[in-house]
């Protein structure tokens, strides 16, 4: 486990606008409720509380990753109307603790989902 700090800083704040996220027309996230996550020079990634996503439409994965300053990610495929958007989902469920705000939420791809609209 790696801390973040000067040479790796992450923030994590509440954002100040709805998020909706849709696999055609249909909405498998939406709240007002996302953190946003900022992490060194990486773009900032919206994290969404899972009680406000359509937790039907998503289905396990096997594929797993790890990140030495948030811990490990699990993944989810995205079923929609019979269509599959693999691993299009992630998840930190044991959170490292620099990061403890993240558990509990899902991050979506962006090309792997038909719009993440804020507003």
């Amino acid at each position: 486990m790696r801390e973040p700090g000067p040479d790796h800083p992450i923030t994590i704040a509440p954002h100040a606008n709805r998020v909706r996220v849709s696999v055609g027309s249909v909405a498998v996230a939406d709240t007002r409720a996302a953190l946003r996550l900022s992490e060194a020079s990486y773009l900032p990634v919206l994290y969404i509380p899972r009680t406000d996503a359509t937790f039907v439409l998503f289905r396990r994965s096997a594929r797993t990753s790890h990140c030495p300053y948030k811990g490990a990610a699990s993944y989810y495929d995205i079923v929609v109307n019979g269509a599959v958007r693999p691993n299009a989902v992630w998840s930190y469920e044991d959170p490292f603790p620099a990061v403890e705000a993240i558990r509990g939420h899902l991050a979506f791809y962006p090309d792997k989902v038909d719009a993440i609209e804020e507003g």
